[in-house]
C-alpha cells in the first residue's frame, strides 16, 4: 500500500503570528514537504493545480520536474490536474516528458477542479464541466495509446494524423487516478477505462464516500477489469499531531478556526468526529486510518494533507517526522488480511511487466 502526501499549495497567514508567506517561500516550502516526504520513508508526493490566489501551484509539471532531480524513489503525482481547463494535447506532452525524466515515477490524478472562475480563464464554460472531463479524458487515453490519433470532439479543433511527443516511457502511459468528491459520473469514468478512483474525503461524512467508491468498485467489475474489491481505490485525509493529544488539539485549533476552507464552520471536535481529519497522538491517527478499510474495503494509495491552513513549513516537517514514525504501523496492519488478489496501486514497473507478459 502506498502513502503520501498531497499539497494545494494555498498561501494562508498563520494565524498565531499573522504573518503571511511570500510565494517563493511557499513554492520552495513545498518542495522541501517533497524531499523531507521521502527522507521519512513515505511513497507519495502530490501537488494540486490552481491558477489563482492564494495558491501557487499553476504548474505542477515545472514543480514536480524539479523535484524528481532532486529525489531517487518517490512517486509524483498530482492533485490533481485540470481534465476540463487544460488541452489534453498539452497534458499528453508535458506529463510523457515528466516521466522521462523521473524515470517513470509519475501518474496523475484527474480532475475538475474546485474554483468555478477558472473556467472561462481558459475559454471554457463551467455548464460543460462533467462533459468536458468526458471527452478531454477520451482524448488524451488515446493520444497516449495510439501513435497516430485522428480526432474530432465538441470542444476543441479536430486533429488529424497527430502523434504526441515524446512518446509515454517504454510505451507505457502513466497511471491515472479520477478524483472526486461528489461526481458520480467520474467513478463512472474511472471504471470504464479500469483506472484508479482517488476520493478526497476530506470535508464530508463517509457514507458520502461510501456510495461514491461502491458505484465505482460496481462499475469496474461491470466493466470485466476484475472483481469489485480488486478496483484500485485511493483516499485522502487530514492530520496533525503530537505526543500528547492534548498538545496536538491546543495547537491546531487556532489554524483550523481560520481555515479558508472550513474555518468560521463547525467545532474542531465536531469535524473530527463527522469527517477523516484526525487531530491527536500518533496512535489515534493509525486508530482512526484503520478505519478507513473497515469503511471503503481494501485499498491502493493513502494521501494525507498536512500543510495547509498557514502551518509553518518547521511544523509541517515535525508533522512528517512523525508521519514517517506510524507509516510502518499502518503498513502492517493494512496487510493483516488483505486478500492475495486484491492488486497494489498500479506503477510504471508493474505495468511495464504486465505489457511484456
Amino acid at each position: 500500500m502506498q502513502f503520501g502526501v498531497f499539497t494545494v499549495g494555498d498561501v494562508t497567514p498563520d494565524p498565531t503570528t499573522g504573518r503571511t508567506p511570500t510565494e517563493v517561500e511557499r513554492i520552495k516550502a513545498m518542495v522541501a514537504i517533497a524531499l523531507k516526504a521521502e527522507e521519512v520513508g513515505l511513497d507519495v508526493f502530490a501537488t494540486g493545480e490552481h491558477h489563482n490566489p492564494p495558491f501557487v501551484p499553476s504548474s505542477p509539471t515545472t514543480m514536480l520536474g524539479y523535484i524528481a532531480a532532486r529525489t531517487e524513489r518517490l512517486i509524483l503525482s498530482t492533485a490533481t490536474t485540470l481534465i476540463t481547463t487544460n488541452d489534453p494535447v498539452k497534458i499528453a506532452e508535458d506529463y510523457a516528458m515528466l516521466q522521462h525524466l523521473a524515470d517513470g515515477r509519475v501518474d496523475l490524478i484527474m480532475g475538475r477542479g474546485n474554483t468555478g472562475p477558472v473556467y472561462p480563464w481558459f475559454g471554457k464554460d463551467i455548464r460543460d464541466g462533467i462533459d468536458l472531463a468526458i471527452e478531454n479524458y477520451h482524448l488524451l487515453h488515446r493520444l497516449w495509446r495510439e501513435d497516430v490519433v485522428d480526432w474530432q470532439g465538441k470542444h476543441r479543433t479536430p486533429l488529424q494524423s497527430f502523434t504526441s511527443t515524446p512518446r509515454p516511457l517504454d510505451d507505457v502511459p502513466p497511471f491515472v487516478w479520477h478524483g472526486s468528491i461528489r461526481s458520480p459520473e467520474i467513478a463512472e469514468q474511472a471504471a470504464y477505462y479500469g483506472d484508479g478512483f482517488f476520493a478526497n474525503h476530506i470535508f464530508w461524512p463517509k457514507e458520502h464516500f461510501q456510495r461514491l467508491i461502491g458505484l465505482y468498485r460496481e462499475r469496474y467489475e461491470h466493466y470485466g477489469h476484475g472483481a469489485a474489491h480488486q478496483a484500485i481505490v485511493g483516499l485522502g485525509g487530514q492530520v496533525f499531531m503530537r505526543r500528547n493529544s492534548q498538545d496536538a488539539v491546543r495547537e491546531f485549533r487556532p489554524y483550523f478556526d481560520n481555515a479558508p476552507v472550513y474555518g468560521h464552520g463547525p467545532s474542531l471536535e465536531e469535524f473530527t468526529s463527522q469527517t477523516p481529519l484526525t487531530v491527536g497522538s500518533p496512535q489515534e491517527v493509525i486508530d482512526k486510518t484503520l478505519t478507513f478499510r473497515e469503511h471503503f474495503g481494501d485499498y491502493q494509495r493513502q494521501l494525507f494533507l498536512m500543510d495547509h491552513a498557514g502551518l509553518p513549513l518547521k511544523t509541517v516537517l515535525e508533522q512528517l517526522d512523525l508521519l514517517g514514525e506510524i507509516v510502518p504501523t499502518l503498513r502492517r496492519e493494512f496487510a493483516v488480511g488483505r486478500p492475495a488478489d486484491v492488486p497494489e496501486a498500479p506503477t510504471h514497473a508493474s505495468m511495464l511487466k504486465a505489457a511484456v507478459r
